[in-house]
């Protein structure tokens, strides 16, 4: 799902913005729903413009700060990933 969506994604962010990772499981159960129905995981980068993201501070720490304004880009990348999903051909 990545690699059909991973277009999407790019339009949306600019291609340079867009950084692929090896998968990342954390804490989370999002792999017990890919296994039923096909889905992506992604990340909005939302630290303070100009922070550096090896000193920032990581979630659920009292440190931790989002810049809410990158809040406009995620629900871009939400509504664009949904539209052009729907769009293809399956």
């Amino acid at each position: 799902m990545t690699e059909k969506m991973l277009p999407s994604l790019q339009n949306t962010a600019g291609a340079v913005n867009v950084k692929l990772k090896p998968p990342v499981t954390g804490a989370e159960d999002f792999s017990f729903y890919q296994e039923k129905v096909p889905g992506l995981f992604f990340f909005l980068g939302a630290m303070p413009k100009g922070q550096d993201p090896l000193k920032a501070p990581s979630h659920h720490t009292p440190d931790f700060f989002i810049d809410e304004s990158s809040f406009n880009l995620g629900v871009k990348a939400l509504c664009n990933l949904t539209l052009d999903y729907m769009g293809m051909k399956k």
